[in-house]
């Protein structure tokens, strides 16, 4: 198998994090890692892989191509069951699911488009709405706030066991550095949190 990624993307870490997680050795992988500010995500070869033009891509042995980095990371936790990181009885699945679901789209997909719009680093190829990305930062820090509040109440954010959803709030917090996002002295939950995770092997894959 073939893993298309760029290392400092957040979903790329995401991916790798995961596989850490399952002691997947990643030299057992061929990797090619893509420089997405010259482009080479938008070339008509990748775009054969995955029309979305996003990383990471995982090829398959039969030649298939699996995009978008949970359909992958459920690849990999169907063909490496233990940890569950992804859950093992229904109700356990269903409510890592709706946690990583929150963390997508109120903390990853804020802090991207922060990115995005404030520091225009694709302005070459797409509209950029400063008020937007300032909008967006705003949001991602109100999440900030709310995970706070949350691990007060538990050690991870599904629950008692590390999960996905502690994957993808992880490089989502890490990632809102790059527009000035941090946690700060007054998210001492969120901080305990994030030290403890950010303390796992896994986490400088």
């Amino acid at each position: 198998m073939k893993l298309y990624e760029t290392h400092r993307a957040p979903n790329p870490r995401r991916l790798r994090i995961f596989l850490a997680e399952k002691s997947i050795d990643l030299a057992t992988l061929e990797t090619i890692e893509l420089d997405l500010a010259a482009g080479d995500n938008l070339s008509d070869d990748f775009r054969a892989m995955n029309p979305m033009g996003g990383v990471p891509v995982l090829e398959l042995d039969d030649g298939r191509h699996l995009s978008e980095s949970m359909a992958i990371c459920r690849y990999f936790e169907a063909l490496y069951p233990e940890p569950a990181l992804l859950g093992r009885a229904p109700e356990e699945q269903a409510f890592i699911d709706m946690w990583n679901r929150r963390m997508e789209f109120h903390l990853l997909l804020p802090v991207a488009m922060a990115f995005r719009h404030l520091t225009g680093h694709f302005a070459d190829r797409e509209a950029v709405f400063p008020d937007y990305g300032r909008d967006r930062a705003v949001a991602a820090g109100q999440m900030f706030d709310f995970l706070d509040r949350h691990l007060g109440e538990q050690t991870y954010i599904a629950g008692a066991e590390y999960s996905v959803a502690d994957i993808t709030a992880l490089v989502a917090v890490d990632f809102a550095r790059v527009v000035d996002l941090r946690i700060g002295d007054a998210r001492p939950q969120l901080a305990a949190w994030h030290e403890r995770v950010l303390a796992r092997d896994s986490a400088g894959a």
